[in-house]
């Protein structure tokens, strides 16, 4: 049987510190490792830290509202009726329920487009009552169905504005995908050190905790009538859009006036209040249990406490389908 193992320690993982502990009838059964930065408008630390914040990570689907971000410099145009939802939509990881799927389709038809033009890996809803819904009926893996088909309908909807081929438009060479990648930088302020696919085909580019803050926190107090502005005012004022019914970061928007905020696979999240203090957190086991604990707590320790940002971020821990125990949010040592 042919084995692998690891003899140093990755950058990652020596860049990081407990995040959560997970707590069963008050003793700590488990520990989430991570990293946390928090930024402010000025792009300085304006919270609690956890970790190394420059250490590079994959960022994955919080890019969405950045890659959004570029294809409105590029020429995007959504209609005015529909800009802001579909807007949010396109930096979303929807859950595949009905309206996302009419909207993801909407914004095709817009462009003249249909769901042949998608590149994006064919799936099931991502939601889980959405998903069970498909399996029960048969349904087939399809692009349009799949949680990041708004953002790449918007991507082949910009490439028909800006003039460019909508064949091939994942490949990192492709005008589009190199357009994403100096908004990202810019907003960032990182280099990306790696590109890599992401799970929808899509061109995945590193970054660190610190510049992703930095960005989301560039977005949240950028002028109305930029794109960035557009994209944050789209983020925040949709969250359902975004995410969908019942999942973390829909009910984070909803529990917090103002908060531009975004999830990612392999345990990441990122959100920034109306005047740019802003958080990334990646966990690094890859869970997102931890994620509304840790944000919730984040964003208490940023002002932003209230009863409803306790019932969005609380996690229980089950004994016989009963609550036993609690996530909880370690931000010092």
């Amino acid at each position: 049987m042919l084995q692998s193992s690891v003899t140093t320690v990755p950058p990652v993982l020596a860049g990081a510190a407990p995040v959560a502990y997970v707590e069963r009838d008050g003793t700590v059964e488990s520990v989430h490792l991570g990293t946390l930065a928090t930024r402010d408008a000025a792009g300085t630390p304006a919270g609690p830290e956890r970790g190394d914040p420059d250490t590079p990570f994959f960022p994955r689907s919080t890019l969405k509202p950045l890659q959004a971000v570029a294809m409105l410099h590029a020429g995007l145009d959504l209609g005015a009726h529909d800009d802001a939802e579909l807007l949010a939509l396109a930096s979303a990881s929807h859950s595949g329920e009905p309206g996302h799927v009419e909207g993801v389709r909407r914004i095709l038809a817009g462009a003249g487009l249909g769901e042949d033009d998608l590149e994006n890996t064919p799936d099931l809803p991502f939601g889980e009552q959405v998903h069970a819904e498909a399996v029960a009926a048969g349904t087939a893996p399809s692009r349009v169905l799949q949680n990041c088909s708004g953002k790449h309908a918007a991507m082949v909807a910009t490439c028909v504005a800006a003039g460019w081929p909508t064949r091939g438009y994942l490949d990192p060479g492709h005008p589009l995908q190199q357009r994403i990648r100096a908004t990202v930088t810019e907003l960032t302020g990182v280099e990306p050190a790696v590109t890599t696919v992401d799970g929808c085909g899509a061109p995945l580019f590193a970054t660190t905790p610190a510049g992703l803050a930095r960005a989301f926190a560039r977005l949240a107090v950028a002028a109305p009538d930029t794109p960035e502005g557009r994209v944050a005012a789209a983020v925040r004022e949709h969250p359902w859009w975004v995410g969908g019914t019942g999942r973390a970061v829909t009910r984070l928007a909803g529990a917090v006036p103002g908060l531009v905020a975004k999830d990612g696979a392999e345990g990441v999240l990122v959100a920034a209040l109306p005047d740019g203090r802003a958080f990334a957190l990646t966990v690094l086991d890859g869970s997102p249990r931890p994620l509304p604990v840790v944000g919730g707590a984040v964003l208490d320790a940023l002002g932003a406490g209230s009863p409803a940002l306790d019932a969005a971020a609380r996690v229980d821990v089950l004994g016989h389908g009963l609550p036993v125990g609690r996530v909880r949010a370690v931000l010092t040592d």
